[in-house]
Parts: structure tokens; sequence; C-alpha cells
């Protein structure tokens, strides 16, 4: 049976319906089977609902409303203002500040494909007038804003709490440290290009114009502070410092700023809204679909043929970061992280994988796959929004995904990577 719904969903993909049409008939078709008709379609009903029922999923469109808000207004821009007045300077300086903007301005939004409108459109233009080329350019610009899938907030962390029943909290805190990994990562082949390829440096800011450039940065920095600093001091939840940061975005870009009025509300509410209902209808669907593979012990069937269950912690750690990295590479991220979590679910337990480091490999492959060809999402976004054709935009993007693909080796190799922060937070 897995391997017809399968086949469904790549055969609706490539007819080009979007995901929840795939995942929506193979998920009916499923049930058809298991249950002969639609009689107990009831059943199926009620697990969907159950999917999109846990209170800790409320804080997804909040981030979402608080990233909208932030990237239509002055958020973004005075964030890399600041970047740059410290390290545009020197050799190299301009890339590593796109790559260090992307990791700020994902623990603002959470969103790779927010970080990419935000960041890249304002410093594309910069890198290349500066003598970067576009490969390069692109690929940086990718890749860095997978960094937000894993800094805190994340909604990919979110999505993988909820189906795994993991601490959303433990999982914000055990992102910070491959985040930083992956920016030092990035820097270091950042300084290396700019010296292959004598990119000329640009002038030194003041430390006057550094001090302006903080001053006005002192509010947005306040985001990550709010959401790290609350949950670590344990202030408020994820989802309530989700809401706290959608009043802090409105004040800061309504009343502070002031660089919206009221009447960009609906159109921001309306992008939020529509982003959000797609969301939900993929983890309704996915919660669906994720209890007909359960039911039908296909999870046990798959993993009993590849031998994972005797695989070993180690060996179970690959085998998700392969088959999560495959799948994130064709499909959406969300549906690969409510498919296959469950899949992988009996041997993460049989094995005593600690789930808040699984849950960081797991995000870091999906961060993997939206940057990597064929069908990653970030690469569709930055062909939409700097409107360069396919094959320019995924030239660059080999060292990137190999240094991802080193980053996922290390924290296998050395869990505290990911734990350390975590186990400091949370010690008892």
């Amino acid at each position: 049976m897995a391997t017809l719904l399968m086949s469904i969903m790549i055969g609706l993909l490539l007819l080009g319906f979007p995901m929840m049409i795939p995942l929506i008939t193979a998920a009916v078709v499923g049930f058809v089977m298991m249950f002969d008709g639609f009689g107990q379609m009831g059943t199926f009903i009620q697990q969907m609902m159950g999917g999109i029922r846990p209170a800790s999923l409320i804080a997804v469109p909040m981030f979402i409303l608080a990233a909208d808000i932030m990237t239509r207004g002055h958020s973004a821009d005075r964030l890399i203002n600041m970047v740059m007045a410290f390290i545009g300077h020197i050799k190299g300086g301009l890339a590593i500040s796109t790559a260090t903007s992307c990791t700020l301005f994902g623990a603002v939004s959470g969103s790779t494909q927010a970080t990419v409108v935000a960041v890249g459109s304002p410093l594309r233009p910069k890198m290349l007038r500066a003598g970067y080329s576009d490969p390069f350019t692109l690929a940086l610009i990718i890749n860095a804003s997978d960094i937000a899938f894993l800094i805190p907030p994340s909604i990919g962390m979110i999505i993988y709490g909820v189906i795994s029943e993991t601490s959303i909290a433990e999982l914000f805190i055990a992102g910070i440290g491959p985040g930083l990994l992956i920016l030092v990562m990035f820097s270091l082949y950042c300084l290396y290009y700019a010296h292959k390829n004598e990119v000329p440096t640009e002038p030194r800011a003041s430390w006057r114009e550094r001090g302006v450039a903080v001053r006005q940065a002192l509010w947005p920095l306040f985001f990550p502070v709010i959401i790290v600093g609350g949950i670590y001091g344990g202030i408020f939840s994820p989802t309530e410092a989700a809401a706290v940061c959608v009043l802090y975005a409105f004040l800061l870009e309504f009343v502070v700023f002031r660089s919206l009025k009221l009447p960009d509300i609906y159109r921001i509410a309306k992008s939020t809204g529509l982003i959000t209902a797609v969301v939900f209808i993929l983890v309704a669907v996915g919660n669906g679909f994720s209890w007909i593979l359960s039911f039908a012990q296909v999870p046990q069937t798959i993993l009993e043929s590849v031998g994972v269950n005797e695989a070993g912690p180690v060996g179970v750690l690959i085998a998700i970061c392969v088959a999560f990295f495959i799948a994130c590479m064709f499909v959406d991220p969300i549906v690969v992280i409510l498919v296959l979590t469950p899949i992988f679910a009996p041997a993460i337990q049989s094995t005593g994988l600690d789930p808040v480091l699984v849950g960081v490999l797991i995000t870091l492959q999906v961060a993997i796959g939206s940057a990597t060809p064929p069908f990653g999402c970030d690469i569709f976004t930055a062909i939409a929004i700097f409107k360069r054709p396919y094959m320019e935009v995924i030239r660059g993007t080999p060292p990137f995904i190999f240094m991802l693909v080193a980053a996922a080796g290390l924290i296998i190799a050395f869990p505290d990577i990911a734990l350390y922060f975590r186990d400091l937070a949370f010690a008892d």
C-alpha cells in the first residue's frame, strides 16, 4: 500500500498539483483501501482535526504574522545596517554580513522564505556591485536563510514538537548551537571566496556611524531576547512568546518606526491568513495520512526491510538524515516532517535517542532540502523574487550543501553541539 500511495503523490506532483492535493488524494485512497469505502470517513476526519488541535500550533500563525509585519517594515533593514557597520569593511565582509543578517532575521521571523525576501532583496544588489558573482550571491542568500529554520523561533521545530510530543522550548534552545556553527562555517567560506576572487572591500564605518546603527537596531534586537530570554527564564511558553512577538512587532512598526499604516493591516492579515491556511491544511491531512500509515503498520515494515531497527543509535541518526534530506529535495518540508517522523518513531524509541537531538537533525535536514535541487522551496522563492533562471540560482549551491551536510555529521559525532545549551537552560 505504501508504494501505491507514494506513487499517487509523486504522480500528482509531476502533473503540477499543489502539495495539499497529492497528500489529500493519497490519504483518502489509503483510507478507502483499509476500510472498504467511505462509510467510516468520519474517523479519518477526526484524525485530521486532531492534528491541528494541539495548542502549541497557535504559535505558527502568530510567528508568521510577526514575520510579515517586520518584513514589510524597517526591522530587517536596521539589522542589516548594524551588521554591515561592524564587519562590512573586512575581506569578504559583505558576504559575511549577508550570512549574519540572515541569522539575525531568522531569530526574528523563523521562516526561511521570509528571510530570503527580507535580507536578499537589499543585499544582493550590493554584493553584485562589490564584485561577487550572482551564482555565489544567490546560493549564499538561499542557504544562509536556512539558518532561520534552526535559530528560534522555528516553524519546523514547532511542527516536529507537536508530532513527536517533544518540548518545543527545548527544541528552540537546542537549535542555537547548530545555527551558530553553520554561520561560522559559511563565514569562513566567504573569507576564502573573497580572497580567492580578490573581491574589493567596503569602506570602513566610523565609530559614530556604528553607534547610530546599533541604536537604530536596538528595538529589533529585542525579538530574540524576548523569545530565548523569556523561554529560558520561564517567563512564558513558546506559544506565549509568539503572542508577545506579534504585539511587539505591531508596536515597533506601527508606533515606534511608523513604517506601516493602519490600511497595511488588511494586506498583512490576508497574507498571514493564506499562509496559515496552507500550513494547517497540510498539518491536518498529514496527521490523517500518518495515522493511516501507522494503522497499516507501514513504518514497522519499512524499518524492518532496510534494517534500521538493528542499526544502533548512530545508524538510526544517519538513516534519518538521509531520508529527510532526500525527501525534502522533492516535497514540502512540513509534509516531510509530518509523514516521516512517525515512520522513524519506533526506531528512535527502541534505540533510546534523545528526541531533541533527533528534532535538531531533522530540522537541519529539512533546511538543507529546502535549498537543494531539484525542488527545494527556497530555490523557487529566489527565482520569483530575483527573476533569475533556475540553473543560475542552483549553480553555486554545492559548497554550501557540503558544509550543511558536514554540520549534520558533526552534530551526530558531537551531540553537545545541539544539547549543551538545552542542558544548560533546562538543568534540574
